[in-house]
């Protein structure tokens, strides 16, 4: 009897796919328009706009930037619009609504520019648990995009997957 230890799932040649990894590299922040408001309630034009002329706008070089009001007010389209128009010079992107929304937009994305061809004719587990809130449809998606070329594909960890799919 050998007293080596063998790591059995090591030499599975399963491939593991983390979608931590599509998630943004960027920074995401929220400019909430709530802060812009008469007494929390109103947006007035003339105010408005002399505060977006007045905003250190370069705070956001560089990052993902969700634009939402987190109050209960009536928010006037063409507000959205001059903010949009004042950040997307800085901003790598700006999206309406919330850190989560625009997080899950960038995965998305990033699982549409996915390369398949390292994943042809392999076991594939997509990791299940992380740090970071993945979407529901995300794991939909990459599971469509790989079905085509995957052996097969489980869900979860290496050492106890779920099976998903398995080629015929």
């Amino acid at each position: 009897m050998s007293d080596s230890i063998v790591n059995k799932v090591a030499e599975s040649g399963l491939i593991t796919l983390d979608l931590e990894q599509f998630l943004p590299a960027q920074q995401v922040v929220l400019f909430d328009l709530k802060e812009y408001l008469f007494m929390g309630l109103i947006l007035k034009e003339k105010d408005f706009r002399a505060a977006m002329q007045e905003h250190d706008w370069s705070q956001y070089k560089d990052k993902y930037v969700a634009v939402a009001c987190t109050a209960d007010a009536i928010i006037p389209v063409w507000a959205y619009m001059l903010v949009a128009a004042f950040l997307q010079p800085y901003a790598k992107d700006v999206v309406y609504g919330t850190e989560e929304e625009l997080k899950d937009r960038v995965l998305m994305a990033n699982l549409q520019q996915l390369d398949v061809t390292p994943y042809i004719d392999k076991r594939i587990v997509i990791k299940g648990c992380g740090e970071a809130s993945i979407s529901d449809r995300a794991y939909l998606e990459v599971t469509k995009k790989l079905r085509p070329v995957a052996k097969s594909i489980m869900y979860g960890e290496p050492c106890s997957t779920v099976p998903i799919f398995k080629k015929k």
